[in-house]
This record gives C-alpha cells, sequence and structure tokens, in this order.
C-alpha cells in the first residue's frame, strides 16, 4: 500500500537560558534532566491547546550519556514533566548536532505517519559531564593514522581550518565574533530572544556571590562590550601563536531546549502555532581534523534535495562553534563575513553552546526572524559536528508572504 509523505512543521521551541559552565555558572548546583523538564513544561503551558496525550515519542539528545545526563533521557524527562506513562522516549547522540537530529529524527517519523506529534530538544551541562568524560577512543584512530590526534580535540580542528584556509584570518574571526556579541545584544534590547527563554529556579552554596536561590532568565555568557582591540589581547590556548582564543569561539556552557514537531494537518486541527515548515535536511561527514567544514557538504546535499540553492535562502542560522568555521561555510558561498542574513540575533560566540542542546536554539532564532520577514521563503539551520560531519536543515517559512 502506498503511503504519502506528510508535511513537516515545527510549532513550537523553547530553552533556558544559557550558562557558564563550572563552579562560577549559573547551574553549577541544577540537575541536566530538570532543565530538559523545565522546557517541556514551557511548551504544554505556551500550547494549552495540545493534549499531552497526543504526544507520541520524546526524544532528547545529550552528548556525554551518563548522570543526570543518562537513563534514556527522553523517557526519564517525559515522565518527571507531567506526560502520560504512555508517551514513550528515547536519547540520541550526535554530539553538538543532537537537538538538531532529535528533530530530524522525529520529524522522520511524522513524515512517514508513525507519529503525529513529538517533542525533540537536547541538553548538555558541560560542568557536570565535561566534554570528553568517561571515553575511550579506539587507539586504532590514532595508531593507524585513520585520524589525525588533533581531531580529538575541537580547538585544534579550529587551528587546522584556519591552516586549511590561512586568508581566513584572525583579525577576520575577532571582527566576526564582535559582531556576533552586538548582535546579541541588540537582539536582546529588540526583545527577540526573551520570549522563547524559560526562568530557570536555581540554587547556590558556593562560587562567587551569595548562597541562596535565584533565577536564571538571561544568558550568562554574553560580552556585549567586546571589542576587536580586546580580543587582540587574548591568549591562543591550542597553539602558540595560533589564531582561535576564547573570544572568537563559544565557550564551555550548560542549558537545554525542547521543540515540538507535528505533522501539519494535526498541528492546524489542534489550533497549535506553525512556525516554520520543514523542507529537506542532510548530514555529511569531512576529515575529523577540519571538522569544522562539516556544514558545506551536508549544506550542498539538503539544497540539492530541496532544488535550491544558497540563493534561495534568505535566513541563515550557523552555529558559532568557532568564528572561522562559519567564515569557511561564508566564504565557500561567496557570502560576505558581515552578511545581514546570517545569524541576525547573533550566535554561539555570545549565546553559549551547550553542545547537544544547541541546534533547538538555532530553530527558535529562525521562526522568530521568519516572523519579522514575510519576504523570505526559506532559511537553513545548520552546525559542524565533532568528529567530522555536518548537519543542515531547510525551513519554509509560512508567514511567506507570497501564499497570500
Amino acid at each position: 500500500m502506498p503511503r504519502t509523505v506528510r508535511e513537516v512543521v515545527f510549532v513550537d521551541g523553547v530553552r533556558t537560558p544559557f550558562g557558564k559552565a563550572g563552579p562560577k555558572g549559573i547551574y553549577h548546583e541544577t540537575r541536566a534532566d530538570d532543565l530538559v523538564i523545565k522546557c517541556i513544561r514551557e511548551l504544554l503551558r505556551r500550547n494549552p491547546q495540545l493534549p499531552p496525550e497526543r504526544v507520541d515519542d520524546v526524544a532528547v539528545a545529550a552528548t556525554t550519556q551518563i548522570g543526570d545526563q543518562g537513563l534514556t533521557l527522553g523517557r526519564t524527562a517525559a515522565l518527571l514533566a507531567g506526560l502520560p506513562k504512555s508517551v514513550p522516549g528515547y536519547s540520541i547522540d550526535r554530539m553538538c548536532a543532537g537537538a538538531l537530529t532529535a528533530v530530524t529524527t522525529t520529524a522522520g517519523a511524522v513524515a512517514f505517519g508513525a507519529a503525529d506529534i513529538a517533542i525533540a530538544g537536547g541538553v548538555e551541562h558541560m560542568g557536570r559531564h565535561p566534554m570528553g568524560e568517561g571515553v575511550d577512543p579506539n587507539p586504532r584512530f590514532v595508531a593507524e593514522k585513520l585520524v589525525d590526534e588533533s581531531a580529538l580535540f575541537m580547538g585544534m580542528t579550529a587551528e587546522n581550518l584556519h591552516d586549511r584556509f590561512p586568508h581566513l584570518t584572525r583579525e577576520r574571526a575577532d571582527a566576526y565574533a564582535v559582531r556576533s556579541q552586538e548582535k546579541a545584544a541588540k537582539a536582546y534590547a529588540d526583545a527577540r530572544i526573551q520570549p522563547d527563554l524559560v526562568p530557570v529556579a536555581v540554587r547556590r552554596t558556593g562560587g562567587e556571590g551569595e548562597a541562596g536561590w535565584g533565577l536564571a532568565t538571561a544568558d550568562e555568557p554574553m560580552r556585549p562590550g567586546t571589542t576587536v582591540e580586546g580580543l587582540a589581547g587574548l591568549k591562543t590556548p591550542f597553539r602558540p601563536h595560533g589564531r582561535v582564543t576564547a573570544g572568537n569561539s563559544a565557550g564551555l556552557n550548560d542549558g537545554a531546549t525542547a521543540s515540538v514537531i507535528a505533522a501539519e494537518d494535526v498541528a492546524r486541527e489542534l489550533g497549535l502555532p506553525v512556525k516554520m515548515r520543514l523542507v529537506s535536511y542532510a548530514f555529511a561527514g569531512v576529515e575529523p581534523e577540519v571538522m569544522g567544514f562539516g556544514p558545506v557538504p551536508s549544506t550542498e546535499k539538503a539544497l540539492a534535495k530541496a532544488g535550491l540553492t544558497i540563493g534561495d535562502m534568505g535566513l541563515l542560522e550557523i552555529n558559532e562553534a568557532f568564528a572561522v568555521q562559519v567564515l569557511a561555510f561564508l566564504d565557500h558561498y561567496g557570502i560576505a563575513d558581515d552578511d545581514p542574513r546570517v545569524n541576525q540575533y547573533g550566535g554561539a560566540i555570545a549565546y553559549g553552546h551547550p553542545l547537544a542542546s544547541s541546534g533547538v536554539r538555532l530553530m527558535t532564532q529562525l521562526a522568530r526572524q521568519f516572523e519579522d520577514h514575510p519576504h523570505v521563503r526559506y532559511g537553513l539551520t545548520a552546525m559542524c559536528v565533532g568528529f567530522g560531519m555536518g548537519a543542515t536543515v531547510v525551513w519554509e517559512n509560512p508567514h511567506w508572504e507570497g501564499e497570500k
């Protein structure tokens, strides 16, 4: 019996404010799974027309799946968030593209008809679970020269990308980083970020400030007063006289995201918002030692599947793991470093990058921009992924004035 592929839509997305990892960070005393729970509850609160029992699956990503990020997070967080026991769940790991993959995986189920509605998101508490905790890379990778040893260290892969494209200088990376901070500050001033943030009650027992309870309502890593001159004096921790610094990279962060993905006909039947329509998606692999180049081939694949070109993309949300990685993408496609279509609200250099959660942050920001730009029909969300991968999703704007 032939099956019809259904239209899949992004209904809504939220996230916690992102925090700095470590004892001084806002979430030092907060469990990772509790951050996910807050996001799921907020989605249900914001969308009362969504009956909880209509959620068919919950997919939650984490890169380090141990401790409070283990135990099949999608299922346990769903139960703790108050979803009916009939709602199943599971966990996903595609490193930095975890939440993005949670969205595309559940979208595949919706398109196929195996689910009508799903919740997809991710979390990373890098303070509790530093990147690489508990891993045991097979010694063959290095012994048999399957990859360069630098592939195991993300900062070194960014230095390798600078080596490969020497015209992408530190000065260009620093200038890009300053623009990211400025755009993020403007997005906050224009109240384009706060509507999708979930306030989180946090407890402090030590570190800076007084012990007690507080409320996290804004992203902690942002540095709105950043200047090119200030960044120029920063150390290059991954290589002597290198080009990658704490100022032109995303930091180590804690945070969670979640979204509602649904069949378009079901969303409209229930009166749920339709913020974006999924057009295509693709993943691709590159040499692990230059993992930052990954979004280039994944975008080429996703655009080809959609029958579109980069020129059709009116808005681009590219995760800023490192400034050089975004610059390599823009350079490949002949897009200017300061093109206004790119990361209009700033990116991970300002907000932070809690690994597996970041994909849905890109989507919530793109969805807000679609509302502001009804003349734009298509946009994309793209990320580089650890160990040499890229991930891209192409979206259509349901507010596009050409549909009216």
